[in-house]
């Protein structure tokens, strides 16, 4: 039902979170000095673990994906935020991170984690008939906490290594590793679309489906409060790698 390609959009940019990094290289009277140098994201031992052999082609696709996102997305989330209610926003994503339990739940099994995959699989039923198909997040009320996993989290619990960093277009920072997991975790929610065929018998279930993955898309930037370029450092490039980094180092260790 939905192509690879729009399946991979569908996922964006869950892992570019900077927060606490402000200031200019030229500094102001009364300003503070920048918190860190470009050594801090650039030297050996941070290229070490995010190995960058790429770099050129990665630059070229970041400045793609910051177009993209000025005259694109960001013009849509705003669009969408003045027209849809708050409330209405928070049920959208719940409606689509209660979908998003189950690749949660399918990788939980994978990696023999059967405490996070019974819960995961409670918090999945809970919120589809509590929760009015997901509307609603009554499972976390009641003590099931959210757990998140992909298929690139499986692949590295089965021992693969991550690869060299990659941008990839509007997806944004990744691994090799991770680009994989993605379109491991597109094709089986293809799969699953196909079997369950939920707007088969509509008359029009492309037409819904490019709607809904529409949406999805423009839910998943609006709930991300990254923004390219906002950062003031002229090597923002690296620091978004250093924190991508970072980030993946640090929920690796749960």
């Amino acid at each position: 039902m939905y192509s690879n390609a729009i399946k991979l959009i569908i996922i964006t940019f869950q892992v570019l979170l900077l927060s606490g990094c402000a200031g200019r290289v030229a500094l102001l009277p009364g300003e503070v000095p920048p918190m860190h140098t470009v050594s801090e994201f650039s030297d050996d031992e941070n290229v070490s673990r995010t190995r960058d052999p790429w770099e050129g082609l990665n630059r070229s696709m970041y400045k793609f994906n910051y177009e993209v996102d000025r005259f694109v997305l960001l013009p849509v989330v705003t669009g969408y935020e003045k027209a849809v209610p708050g409330f209405a926003r928070t049920g959208v994503s719940n409606f689509f991170g209660n979908l998003r339990e189950i690749r949660t739940f399918y990788n939980c099994i994978l990696q023999a984690k059967g405490k996070k995959s019974l819960v995961t699989l409670g918090r999945f039923v809970t919120n589809s008939t509590i929760g009015i198909g997901g509307l609603f997040d009554p499972a976390t009320a009641f003590g099931m906490r959210r757990e998140h996993e992909d298929f690139d989290r499986t692949l590295e619990s089965w021992g693969v290594g991550t690869g060299p960093y990659l941008v990839l277009p509007i997806l944004g920072p990744n691994t090799v590793r991770s680009a994989g997991g993605f379109a491991v975790d597109g094709g089986v929610r293809w799969a699953i679309a196909n079997a369950i065929d939920p707007f088969g018998g509509t008359g029009a279930p492309t037409e819904i489906e490019t709607g809904i993955t529409g949406l999805e898309t423009v839910d998943l930037r609006y709930r991300e409060s990254f923004r390219y370029y906002d950062s003031d450092y002229p090597f923002e490039y690296y620091m978004v790698r250093y924190i991508f980094s970072e980030r993946r180092e640090l929920t690796t260790i749960r």
